[in-house]
């Protein structure tokens, strides 16, 4: 059975992390332990807050995450898909772990949207052909919360959605990948993406 490793660095909806990758047919651990996190068939990093809180917050694990994403699938979720980027402007400019070209901005305050975008917004795929999201329609509805978007080139992109502007809610750069939203809470539809991901471990 695939092992995934949910890094534990203080933020994030673990416990329904967990049940969704179980549910999904892996052998799932929350662990903070860089052994164990070298030692998985793939690696989960999910985070909900602050940029800068979360790059503080994962510390000593930076090198551990972006060394372990050389050799095995990465999946950042929420703020851990903000991470995996190389730069955000939440709270003042600050790097990220740099897997994924490009930066995290901020929503243009725009009469007659609320931020954060909250709630179920539909999936324009990009990259029909990509396995992550083997199975999927044209037009999927996921579960979101956020008030910062990815900004990154049309190669890097899996999926946009439109919101105040059209962003990148899904991205990858070889064996790294980051969804926007939460497949934890988006039912079927998050399901079928935590076994695609898994499939690729």
């Amino acid at each position: 059975m695939t092992k995934i490793a949910i890094i534990d660095y203080g933020l994030g909806n673990l416990r329904s992390v967990i049940r969704g990758l179980e549910k999904a047919g892996a052998q799932a651990v929350i662990t903070c332990d860089a052994g164990e996190i070298a030692a998985a068939d793939g690696l989960v990093l999910p985070g909900v807050g602050a940029f800068c809180e979360g790059m503080e917050q994962l510390g000593p694990l930076r090198e551990t995450v972006t060394g372990s994403a050389r050799s095995v699938p990465l999946l950042g979720i929420c703020l851990g898909m903000q991470m995996l980027m190389e730069t955000s402007e939440e709270h003042g400019l600050h790097k990220g772990l740099g897997l994924i070209p490009g930066s995290v901005c901020r929503f243009a305050r725009t009469l007659g949207f609320k931020i954060p975008h909250m709630g179920w917004n539909s999936l324009e795929v990009t990259m029909s052909d990509h396995p992550l999201f083997s199975g999927f329609s044209e037009e999927e509805y996921v579960y979101f919360v956020h008030s910062f978007y990815a900004d990154t080139a049309p190669e890097y992109t899996l999926t946009r959605t439109h919101y105040i502007c059209p962003f990148a809610s899904s991205v990858a750069n070889g064996n790294t990948f980051g969804v926007q939203f939460h497949p934890e809470k988006s039912g079927a539809v998050g399901l079928r993406l935590l076994k695609n991901f898994i499939d690729l471990c």
